[in-house]
């Protein structure tokens, strides 16, 4: 007999999403930023630290560099389960300066040290990097995009991660903007460490319908979360987010939710957001 954790981890036929639908939706509430505040994060009540690549992995760094923020890092008070802020500007995905080798390079230092300190998603942004440059054949830049990530992929699944491709609003990228495009892509890639998330804040922007989550499917591994207007803390402005969350429930999704917002007063607002995410979580599990 298939375990309840057996059905909700595999892909669900029609009939299992119709029992997952039924089940609570509960899933892992952390935010985006520094480990410094992993002490007030989890007095709060959050579960985890999504940080920053460049940040603590540094893989253009050296490793002694490396091994004094991985001191720090032992002082956390919650795991980093996830890092975003992937690949520097200077590092180009597309266009006539792409630069595949120094990437992967990059990428292999960085996912040797994210399994050290037990990293196992990594979020693949990066507008600087892979925004098409003005000019260059969009064809050719998704090719060379897919190319790239097909090369990651083994990397990343030798140091058991798992990069999630992120759209982004066309404000701050020209390429990969909706979660049906990241989707897209990731089933052009079709390589096992190689997923997307979605985004809702960017999702909002782009006026993207929830029903894009639920056809995305079990392809979705991630998701980021903020209010549309000034890209504020869930509840500053009270938005109503809990279509995008039933979509969340509707496919079964049992990953992480991380706040990726604008904070003024990060010691009052933090605590608030949680407490926001749950209302609009309970509300979605006392839907029929």
């Amino acid at each position: 007999m298939l375990s309840l954790i057996t059905v909700i981890f595999s892909g669900c036929s029609a009939e299992q999403n119709k029992y997952v639908e039924k089940t609570a939706f509960s899933p892992p509430i952390g935010v985006c930023t520094s480990m410094k505040n992993s002490h007030k994060l989890k007095a709060a009540g959050y579960a985890y630290i999504e940080e920053g690549v460049r940040r603590l992995l540094m893989p253009l760094k050296s490793e002694e560099k490396f091994e004094k923020k991985y001191a720090e890092f032992r002082k956390s008070a919650l795991p980093v389960e996830a890092c975003n802020s992937f690949i520097p500007r200077s590092l180009k995905s597309v266009g006539p300066d792409a630069a595949h080798d120094k990437i992967l390079s990059y990428v292999e230092t960085a996912f040797r040290r994210a399994k050290k300190i037990g990293v196992k998603m990594i979020v693949f942004g990066s507008g600087g990097s892979r925004g098409i440059p003005k000019g260059f054949d969009r064809a050719k830049a998704r090719a060379q995009f897919v190319e790239l990530l097909k090369k990651i992929g083994p990397v990343a699944g030798k140091y058991d991660v798992i990069v999630r491709i992120e759209p982004l609003n066309r404000k701050e990228c020209n390429f990969i903007n909706s979660v049906g495009e990241g989707a897209q892509i990731a089933r052009l890639v079709d390589h096992p460490n190689i997923k997307f998330l979605a985004d809702i804040y960017h999702m909002a922007r782009e006026a993207e319908p929830a029903a894009e989550i639920v056809k995305a499917g079990a392809l979705l591994y991630h998701c980021h979360i903020a209010e549309n207007e000034q890209r504020g803390y869930p509840g500053k402005n009270r938005e109503d987010l809990t279509g995008y969350l039933a979509a969340l429930k509707q496919i079964g999704y049992r990953g992480r939710i991380s706040v990726e917002c604008r904070w003024k007063e990060f010691d009052s607002e933090m605590p608030a957001a949680l407490a926001y995410m749950n209302e609009q979580i309970e509300a979605v599990n006392k839907r029929k």
